[in-house]
């Protein structure tokens, strides 16, 4: 049978109990995959480059492919002997005072130093002339001047876009070895939940959690291998869930039913599994358990939107960002602008958003249903469990959403 947490439980004890839950599924490991599925993960080791960038020496611009010391001070008339456009080959060496057209990324003859673009001269017939002097290498893009075979191209810990897929493609780079990425099932539970954009009756409410669980999990790096909606409030249903669930995820994340209510799926589907349902002393998401499914960690937050999304943040977000190899939530002391009471006993994370002069206000009130308070703040206040007031001009912690 199962126990159940006591009331006193802390949020850093109770994280530590996420954290060592979830320690296999968060252990470190890489994978290689083709750049068309690499955008946004995050390199495991640095990519070198297996050849020169620029691959051969070519040209900058369309014009003529010229020895710089065929040119004059003033005009210069050369014969056009040939062109030369931007495909397979090696073009013949360029013949002294002679020139060829060349088209951009094109290869420099052998013997040709520079490029006059095609605006910079006049063409008569097969007869072109330059109108200044040119230096050796103007407008000529010499091989490996950008990188050199063997030089590093990436570094390692960096999130992929798509600046960074162009270069890999360039040096002939099919794929890359990436972190890691936990797979993860969302199940959010609730007879009255129903998907948005469908019509809602009397007693029942849009399902926000699964939106903002598989976004929270996409943004930290994490893969949504299912996403089961509106599992109800029967348990022989759920059970059935998580059964599928666990065959093909590291980690099952539900929302709703550990409460203490007549009703509360999770907690009857994991109780007799050892699961630990209970309070910890924190606002909101005071409920929260943990337990495992078929070998298969379940965290489980409270079903109220706001408590499931600060949980997330709270407990899992910190480790699946750690083993994505994406920064960590970034954490800044801010001054208050007005007065604030905190509950005693409890640790507080409270709406904010931030002000010019490193200060921050507070949005809304402390409640976990509200959704458009929780909307419009960009950070979270961290208020201590021994704190219940503070005055404003006083430092606070804050978490950046």
């Amino acid at each position: 049978m199962g126990h159940t947490s006591t009331p006193h439980t802390s949020v850093d004890q109770h994280a530590a109990l996420v954290r060592s839950l979830l320690a296999r599924a968060m252990a470190t490991g890489t994978e290689r995959v083709p750049l068309a599925d690499a955008l946004g993960r995050v390199t495991a080791t640095a990519v070198t480059s297996p050849v020169d960038l620029p691959l051969f020496r070519n040209s900058q611009m369309d014009g003529f492919a010229v020895r710089a010391a065929d040119l004059r001070d003033g005009d210069t008339i050369l014969p056009i002997l040939g062109e030369i456009p931007a495909q397979r080959g090696t073009p013949e060496p360029l013949i002294p005072s002679t020139t060829v057209r060349i088209m951009t990324g094109a290869v420099v003859p052998e013997g040709a130093d520079a490029v006059v673009p095609v605006e910079d001269a006049t063409i008569e017939g097969n007869l072109v002339t330059i109108h200044r002097g040119r230096r050796a290498g103007e407008f000529v893009r010499e091989q490996g001047s950008d990188v050199r075979a063997g030089a590093e191209l990436l570094p390692a810990a960096l999130r992929l876009a798509p600046r960074h897929l162009a270069v890999l493609a360039s040096a002939g780079i099919r794929d890359v070895e990436v972190r890691f990425r936990v797979r993860v099932v969302v199940i959010t539970t609730g007879a009255e939940l129903v998907d948005p954009g469908q019509p809602v009756d009397d007693g029942q409410i849009y399902d926000s959690n699964g939106v903002a669980l598989e976004a929270a999990l996409r943004a930290c790096g994490a893969e949504i291998v299912a996403s089961i909606r509106n599992s109800n409030d029967d348990a022989d249903q759920l059970h059935d869930a998580m059964f599928a669930a666990a065959a093909g995820a590291d980690i099952i994340i539900t929302s709703g039913g550990i409460s203490m209510g007549d009703h509360e799926v999770v907690r009857d589907v994991l109780t007799p599994l050892g699961g630990r349902i209970g309070h910890i002393a924190m606002q909101p998401g005071g409920p929260q358990a943990t337990g495992s499914f078929e070998g298969v960690p379940v965290i489980s937050f409270p079903g109220n939107p706001v408590s499931t999304q600060i949980s997330f943040e709270v407990f899992v977000a910190p480790l699946l960002r750690r083993v994505a190899g994406l920064p960590a939530a970034t954490r800044a002391p801010r001054t208050l602008v007005a007065d604030l009471t905190s509950i005693p006993g409890k640790r507080q994370f409270l709406r904010g958003r931030s002000v010019e002069g490193g200060r921050v206000e507070l949005v809304a009130g402390p409640g976990s249903h509200l959704v458009a308070g929780l909307a419009a703040s960009d950070v979270l206040i961290d208020i201590p469990e021994t704190t219940t007031e503070l005055k404003a001009g006083d430092t606070v912690e804050t978490i950046e959403l």
